[in-house]
């Protein structure tokens, strides 16, 4: 047994934000019993309160779903729900969210146009009048372990496994079924997949020949594509069932097969001193959704729980003498019996009021309750236990020993005092009812008895000390594990003070460098967008931010123009005339653009004059940025002005010489779709005195490692160009209004739903003009590169992570500028979610 932790140990973690509802006089958001969250990996909340109305008496039942980094920024639906909301549960890529009632309904939510702000309901089934107590998808099939114990390896397939494990349902090909299963409280499981077309094909079975009313559920999944569902009646002196669920597709039809597995009874309903002491169970959860053999129990009276964690063993059947001499019993022949053993349990505990386990795949094993020392105290390998008093405990998620802790306001009570007492003293103890970890398992969040929301940070090292390098490594190594899995990483950067950024940068690239190209390729734009990300938490690499950006608007717009190209002959190219053109410009280095066009086949950049006209705004900004660039090549002593970090890339360097040769080619077959340059003479050609001078750059750059400092002559030459051509104002992303750079200063900062704070983030001073906006001020499509006036009358959308704007719907029918459209229509450039923005934004 764990002893039970004793008030002022170290705690582990604290409040970075609270966020509450409006106090209105008629209406009020009441927590709905039960409440239920959901935290998916793209770093979305869902929630549920009642929404009760005076007037009328009656209660409507209402999903809130939140961005983490815009808290305030609530999508509040009405959920057609009859009775309270009893599951809520996202799908493995957070895009689509699972909601079921005590009236049987189950609703699938979407994103309304890739919005999430703006969510509907097109699907769902029902078990008509039986509520539903468990709720999950069907597994798809992918599953990644993690080794912290590997943490200090260069290799990201030795950090990060890909685990063999099957889909619940395949389709024709192994592509796996989508859809999902769930317990009702009479003993039912019922499946709805989801057909390509749309149907739903649904079908329902007893778990069991004799059915018995379940109070507690939940499901779990195994490596064979089977479904493990663990069911409680409530009470402790019941066993808890376990049940095999296979489900298939026969005739066109959904088919569910049942089998009993071996159940178990509580240890302490056995342990003689308590055994009537804990009369229900009220938890019963399974450790992951892909780890059927370990569950978590917890029995509570009015004032106490005990925790149990408990795991599934295959043991030798031990066979009698009489037939081991009639039959002797050989190597593993021996007959198996699946067990259930006890891992580990609790002293007697305070009433335990939410349970929120991990996310992270880490594999552990019965033998890993003693980890290494630098890893023992890795948060992904803890659960968090919310209390009655307003306390929270991580636990190890085994061993069930203390890592951490937060006493709520309610809790900071003397550790003498009797429970007894202090129920009878005190008033209602305002405590967490739901709560969920985030996918790093670094932050929580809570939902109270007031329907308020809390975000806890959990500290890396668990509140021990260890040392900056081991913290580094702690978040290093979960931003790789975001890299590889492209979840959003926002929960790390809770923790990366300003101080940590240039060190955390600078290792991401040394370990992204260290991988094959193969991986580099398709890890390229997750990687600057995370670098992005962490440079906006510090002042003195914020400028770098704009930077990042403009190299993912440059990969992106390099990719779509290089992809508009087509062999002249199809069965002629073993390369792609986009790769063709890499090749040819980085082997000529001449400084005259049209002997490196000579060497092309320009009959492959033929296109029609409506696609050339229409991308003219895109070929406008490589332009513009090409002079933006060298006119700032003399001040490149100043790494605070935006563009700086460009001007020592050759790979970025190297594109816009690509492009610039493709615009060259497109300008004889269409002048009107150039960039438009303000030149001081009419015979200038604009174009040819920019390649020139970005080759001559390039080639001091074009070998990372043998980076030379321009020569005199081409930093006078860039000393002219004012003089020669109007150098253009380039339109920076603004400075991102989210609440991440506000919590550095470790200061609980208070908020209110549907009321956008009034705080200042970095303080900006006047050398970030050129990339802060002021409100009235023109504002810019930043991906189609369209000028939307003061107050922009078209309906815009956000990113959520890089305040990037755009408008909603496409002014544009051209093939071409659909195809560009696509890359970001359902996320922006740098992987963050859009969000609607209200008309007339400022």
């Amino acid at each position: 047994a764990v002893p039970c932790p004793r008030r002022g140990r170290a705690a582990g973690m604290d409040l970075a934000y609270v966020c509450e509802w409006e106090k209105k006089p008629k209406s009020n958001h009441c927590p709905s019993i039960p409440l239920v969250c959901a935290w998916s990996c793209r770093n979305l909340i869902a929630f549920t309160t009642d929404l009760r109305n005076e007037e009328e008496k009656d209660l409507t039942h209402m999903v809130h779903i939140i961005d983490t980094e815009h808290p305030w920024d609530v999508y509040s639906v009405n959920s057609g729900h009859t009775e309270v909301i009893t599951c809520l549960e996202w799908d493995q890529s957070g895009s689509r969210l699972l909601s079921a009632d005590a009236d049987g309904h189950i609703k699938c939510w979407s994103m309304t146009d890739h919005l999430a702000n703006s969510w509907e309901s097109t699907v769902g089934s029902v078990v008509e009048g039986d509520p539903v107590v468990a709720l999950s998808w069907l597994h798809n099939g992918v599953k990644l372990a993690l080794h912290v114990e590997k943490s200090g390896a260069s290799n990201f397939g030795e950090k990060f496994s890909r685990v063999k494990f099957s889909p619940s349902l395949t389709l024709f090909g192994g592509k796996p079924m989508e859809g999902w299963i769930a317990v009702t409280i009479s003993g039912l499981v019922t499946v709805s997949l989801l057909k390509p077309n749309g149907q739903v094909l649904t079908a329902t079975e007893s778990l069991c020949r004799l059915r018995c009313r379940v109070a507690l559920a939940d499901v779990a999944f195994t490596g064979g594509g089977n479904i493990v569902v663990a069911t409680s009646d409530g009470s402790s002196t019941s066993p808890v069932q376990f049940y095999k669920v296979c489900v298939s597709v026969v005739n066109e039809k959904c088919k569910i097969d049942t089998e009993i597995l071996p159940s178990l009874f509580m240890r302490c309903t056995t342990d003689p001193a308590r055994k009537d002491k804990y009369p229900a169970i009220t938890h019963l959860k399974f450790l992951a959704r892909d780890m059927s053999e370990q569950v978590l129990l917890c029995a509570s009276n009015q004032n106490n729980s005990i925790v149990e964690c408990w795991s599934l063993r295959k043991e030798g059947l031990p066979v009698n003498n009489i037939f081991q001499q009639i039959s002797p019993v050989v190597g593993d022949k021996q007959p198996m019996i699946l067990k259930w053993r006890i891992l580990s349990a609790t002293n007697d505990l305070d009433r335990v009021s939410a349970v929120a386990l991990p996310k992270l795949p880490i594999s552990l094993t019965n033998t890993d309750l003693k980890v290494a020392n630098d890893t023992k105290f890795f948060p992904g390998l803890g659960l968090a236990l919310a209390f009655h008093d307003g306390s929270v405990h991580i636990v190890h998620r085994l061993s069930l020993q203390m890592m951490a802790v937060f006493y709520g306001s309610s809790s900071q009570r003397p550790v003498d005092e009797p429970a007894l007492k202090r129920a009878r003293t005190a008033g209602p103890l305002v405590h967490f009812k739901a709560m969920q970890l985030s996918w790093t398992s670094l932050a929580l969040a809570g939902v109270d008895s007031h329907g308020k929301l809390s975000m806890l940070r959990i500290s890396p090292s668990m509140g021990h000390v260890l040392d900056m390098n081991m913290s580094l490594r702690h978040l290093l190594f979960l931003l790789e594990y975001c890299m590889v899995t492209g979840y959003d990483w926002w929960d790390i950067l809770l923790h990366v003070q300003p101080s940590m950024v240039q060190n955390l940068v600078e290792k991401l690239h040394e370990e992204y460098m260290r991988q094959n190209a193969a991986l580099q390729q398709v890890l390229s734009t997750r990687i600057v967008a995370m670098k992005a990300s962490l440079c906006k938490l510090s002042s003195s690499t914020i400028a770098r931010v704009c930077d990042y950006h403009a190299k993912l608007f440059l990969i992106a717009i390099s990719c779509t123009l290089k992809s508009l190209l087509r062999p002249h002959f199809l069965n002629t190219p073993d390369k792609s005339p986009g790769d063709r053109l890499t090749e040819i410009c980085s082997k000529i280095t001449d400084v005259d653009i049209d002997k490196v066009m000579i060497n092309l086949k320009t009959e492959e950049f033929v296109l029609e004059m409506t696609t050339l006209q229409s991308l003219q705004q895109l070929i406008q900004w490589v332009g513009d940025f090409v002079l933006y660039l060298l006119a700032s090549l003399p001040n490149q002593g100043s790494p605070v002005r935006p563009g700086h970090s460009f001007l020592r890339d050759g790979a970025s360097l190297g594109m816009f010489r690509e492009l610039m040769v493709v615009i060259r080619i497109w300008g004889l077959l269409k002048p009107s779709c150039l960039p438009v340059y303000t030149a001081t003479s009419d015979t200038q050609d604009s174009m040819s005195l920019l390649f020139r001078l970005l080759t001559k750059l390039w080639l001091c750059c074009r070998e990372e490692n043998h980076i030379t400092e321009p020569d005199d002559a081409l930093i006078d030459e860039c000393c002219l160009l004012p003089s020669q051509l109007l150098i253009p104002n380039i339109d920076w992303l603004p400075i991102n209004d989210g609440i991440i750079s506000k919590l550095q200063n470790k200061q609980l900062v208070r908020l209110q739903f549907g009321k956008a704070p009034g705080l200042v983030g970095h303080t900006v001073s006047s050398q970030f003009d050129a990339f802060v906006r002021t409100p009235g001020q023109p504002k810019i499509d930043h991906l189609r590169r369209l000028h939307l006036g003061a107050y922009p009358t078209e309906e815009c959308k956000s990113c959520t992570r890089c305040g990037c704007v755009t408008m909603l719907k496409s002014p544009n029918k051209v093939t071409a500028v659909k195809q560009w459209e696509q890359r970001w229509i359902k996320n922006c450039l740098c992987g963050g979610l859009w969000r609607k923005m209200p008309l007339s934004y400022s």
